[in-house]
């Protein structure tokens, strides 16, 4: 599959409509995601028999799911940047870190430099030990492999050709 040409064979997405994290407590990671995240309670249908709640914002949706068994969740680990997470653009890396300071939520930083681009990264962990990440992500361009367009957060990203040395120009 991994040598297939082109996406035909590829499923027809559109979007990232939303994430599903369970969580201990429904109600300490609502106030997580709507007071440090910034996100707001959606309408959920009634007809689901299970506790939790919907929030959306930045086009994205986040839905907490209450643990059929709470103690049974791993417990907060040591915040690695390499550990599963979601990340979210920011336009100012300094007040989300001061943000982070005054709530007393632990962050580790990190970077990253690509071509005299520098992006970068703060993570920390939501009430139930999953990664978040702050960037700003935007600064690297998107460069597709393939050569075919993609889009980007925030704007279309322009297709940067790879430079191949003997096409330089």
């Amino acid at each position: 599959m991994l040598n297939d040409s082109g996406d035909g064979g590829a499923l027809p997405l559109a979007s990232l409509n939303h994430i599903s994290i369970v969580c201990r407590s429904v109600e300490a990671s609502l106030d997580f995601y709507q007071n440090v995240l910034g996100f707001h309670p959606i309408r959920r249908p009634d007809s689901f028999d299970f506790d939790g709640a919907w929030l959306f914002n930045y086009g994205i949706g986040v839905h907490l799911l209450r643990s059929e068994d709470p103690e049974k969740l791993p417990k907060k680990r040591e915040i690695n940047p390499k550990d599963n997470h979601i990340s979210f653009q920011c336009e100012s890396l300094a007040m989300v870190e001061k943000k982070l300071e005054e709530l007393g939520i632990p962050y580790v930083q990190s970077g990253v430099e690509e071509g005299g681009i520098y992006v970068d990264q703060l993570f920390f962990h939501d009430p139930d030990g999953f990664m978040i990440e702050i960037c700003n992500c935007d600064n690297l361009p998107v460069i597709s492999l393939s050569g075919e367009p993609i889009m980007a957060c925030k704007r279309a990203a322009t297709l940067i050709p790879q430079q191949h040395p003997q096409q330089a120009v």
